[in-house]
């Protein structure tokens, strides 16, 4: 019982406070001590309406004491990459070393921050320096780049110093300036440097007057004033034949192109003949097929009689090599080309003419104009000339390919020229005018060989890419590529008369005869055992001449009839 009665009080307590959460209401704790007052006599209450839950009053804050305030930390840029193998810091830890200071209290920049903030602050001013210094013109003449340096008091050169090295300093001078703001110094001395450079300019024109063109000698004009007189006449005798076989029903040319490919795919080896104890590098018939002129790497050019390829005389007069001969068109004279730079112009008895001295490197090929009055040589010195005959005189020294000049050709009517060289390209030349009327673009290595066809309008040039091309002067481009061989075309010439058929030299060892209609194979002519270097035709387009580096002269006939008359004649 008295266990009971201690515990009621803390039971209505605890009543009461369960009470008081769920009315609402706060009712006075009463003890056992106070006396209990009379209530009221209970009403009946109207409709409860739930209430909504009241929103819990937020405490107060509580009360803290402040602290220091913390220092406004600027901000920190990173570096930028580390380049020419520099070690970049780590960041993480100046900033944990920045963090740890902040929370002591103090912040101050480690001293490896601040280095990299310098560095960092050092290559932004460079990176600026250089794009304003990009911006800026500067001249690319090394004495204009020396004349402004001196306007703008600096030394002209330094110990050591090239060009390039030169120019990027007045690049970076020109940019310290105009980032220090001294623009009008720059200025004053660009505009004092062009003005005494436009000066300069105005006395020397007053002085000179350049012409538009290169002013040649009077003989060159002659000269073209002689072979356009000469090309006219033979244009106007080349068309008038042509009209005739064209409108006369008893030509039948398909029948003559026939019959000049039946004798040429009947050619056979008719002589072979040791031309010298050095390889041999030329060959030229002469205009009436008597006489056969070779040349060889031993400098020494000779000459052979017809058909029986017998020695007449030899030549002797150049100190290097020989590298072509060639027979003129109309008088018994016949030229030599050597690596001596120098041509030189024989009689047939072996007496030396003329010798023509000019080229600045060895010379390649030479060809005699139509007319017979010029001689045209080709050399390494990437020009090819035109020389007077009479007078030896150096008509032309004309330029226009990149590299070396290889082969010459006239045209048969003597108003054109046809130059070919190790830059890929043949070009076509008026000599009337002198200017380059056609560039022939298509073989992908240097074009050693180029002849005209005697229809006026074909032109055929060999190279190193072993193509023999086609070219109608006409259309201005290709009209045929033949794959001539398995090695570089060393020469290629036209069958005289006609054009009915081409021969091309390789050195592959073989010489190849090619239709002039279809440009179709008609003959391989095989026999030589190295390089054949040059190969000729008769004027009479009975014998084809090839020589090698074999040494040996071979002459490829349809037929022996005319040795086997000669020999009988002898024998009688």
């Amino acid at each position: 019982m008295e266990v009971d009665e201690q515990n009621s009080p803390s039971t209505s307590a605890a009543e009461s406070s369960v009470a008081v959460a769920d009315g609402q209401t706060t009712v006075p704790n009463s003890t056992p001590n106070e006396p209990i007052q009379p209530s009221a006599p209970p009403l009946v209450p109207p409709a409860v309406i739930p209430s909504i839950a009241p929103i819990p009053a937020i405490p107060p804050p509580p009360v803290v004491n402040p602290l220091a305030s913390l220092p406004v930390r600027p901000p920190v840029f990173k570096p930028p990459l580390p380049q020419n193998g520099e070690v970049r810091t780590s960041d993480s830890d100046s900033d944990n070393e920045d963090e740890g200071q902040a929370t002591a209290g103090e912040y101050e920049i480690s001293e490896e921050s601040r280095l990299v903030r310098e560095r960092q602050e050092k290559a932004m001013q460079e990176l600026m320096m250089k794009r304003r210094a990009a911006a800026l013109a500067v001249p690319t003449n090394d004495m204009a780049v020396r004349t402004r340096l001196r306007r703008l008091g600096e030394p002209i050169t330094l110990f050591g110093e090239r060009e390039m090295e030169r120019r990027d300093r007045l690049r970076m001078i020109m940019a310290k300036l105009d980032s220090e703001g001294q623009l009008e110094k720059l200025m004053k001395a660009h505009e004092e440097e062009e003005g005494a450079v436009s000066a300069k300019v105005e006395d020397i024109e007053e002085d000179i007057e350049y012409p538009f063109y290169t002013e040649g000698p009077k003989e060159l004009l002659d000269a073209r004033i002689d072979i356009a007189k000469y090309s006219v006449v033979k244009a106007a005798a080349r068309l008038q034949r042509a009209q005739r076989k064209r409108d006369d029903p008893d030509e039948d040319i398909d029948a003559e192109i026939d019959w000049a490919l039946n004798q040429a795919s009947n050619l056979v080896l008719d002589c072979s003949e040791i031309g010298d104890d050095r390889p041999l590098s030329s060959c030229s018939f002469s205009r009436d097929g008597k006489l056969l002129a070779t040349c060889s790497l031993k400098g020494v050019a000779k000459l052979w009689s017809m058909p029986r390829v017998s020695k007449v005389s030899a030549l002797k007069g150049h100190t290097e090599r020989a590298t072509d001969v060639a027979f003129s068109p109309v008088h018994d004279h016949l030229a030599t080309a050597s690596a001596d730079r120098t041509a030189k112009l024989w009689n047939t008895d072996g007496s030396l003419l003329k010798t023509f001295e000019g080229h600045l490197d060895r010379l390649a090929r030479i060809a005699f104009h139509p007319s017979g009055k010029y001689l045209g040589t080709t050399s390494f010195d990437k020009t090819w000339r035109l020389w007077d005959i009479d007078s030896g005189a150096e008509l032309l020294l004309q330029e226009g390919h990149s590299r070396s000049v290889y082969g010459i050709a006239f045209h048969q009517d003597g108003s054109l020229a046809a130059s070919c060289g190790l830059d890929a390209l043949a070009r076509v030349w008026d000599l009337r005018t002198g200017r380059s009327i056609l560039a022939l673009e298509g073989h992908v290595k240097p074009v050693l060989g180029v002849s005209f066809s005697p229809n006026g309008y074909h032109l055929a040039t060999g190279g190193e890419d072993n193509t023999c091309r086609i070219w109608d002067l006409r259309k201005k481009k290709a009209l045929y590529i033949i794959p001539a061989h398995s090695n570089l075309i060393s020469q290629v010439k036209y069958e005289p008369q006609e054009g009915c058929y081409l021969v091309t030299a390789s050195y592959d060892m073989t010489a190849k005869v090619w239709s002039g209609r279809d440009f179709k194979p008609v003959k391989s002519l095989s026999g030589h055992e190295a390089k054949v270097t040059a190969a000729d035709i008769s004027e009479d387009g009975r014998y084809i001449a090839t020589v090698s580096h074999d040494r040996t002269i071979k002459l490829w006939t349809a037929g022996n009839s005319d040795r086997e008359n000669d020999m009988d004649m002898d024998m009688d």
